[in-house]
């Protein structure tokens, strides 16, 4: 896959997982918020907590399973640390979650993933 389609399914997977959030009762409060440590591709708030999501778009479920791991995960926390003064007002739960996308299936959305490995 050249990298022009590959930004173009990311992006797909992440309107995906923006929509099934809001379905969910989250709202999007940022969208592909860079940093210097990193990108965080949602950031969406329910009440009072507040997600830092990667949202990961794989053709099969085999792309999936390797999709994320431990040093994506630490470039999100790195990006979030960054981002919370500016999101965190208010919000008393702030956790890194992850969505899988995948053609023709739900959303997988793993919530809290990342406990301070």
């Amino acid at each position: 896959m050249n990298r022009r389609t590959a930004e173009r399914q990311g992006r797909s997977g992440e309107r995906i997982a923006a929509w099934w959030l809001r379905l969910h009762g989250w709202r999007i409060v940022g969208e592909r918020v860079k940093t210097r440590r990193g990108e965080v591709d949602l950031i969406a708030r329910r009440q009072d907590t507040l997600a830092f999501i990667e949202v990961k778009t794989r053709g099969n479920a085999a792309g999936l399973a390797t999709a994320i791991d431990e040093y994506r995960l630490r470039r999100v926390v790195a990006a979030a640390e960054a981002l919370l003064p500016r999101y965190g007002a208010g919000a008393e739960n702030i956790r890194v979650d992850v969505i899988l996308v995948r053609p023709w299936r739900l959303p997988v959305h793993l919530a809290n993933v990342w406990h301070g490995q």
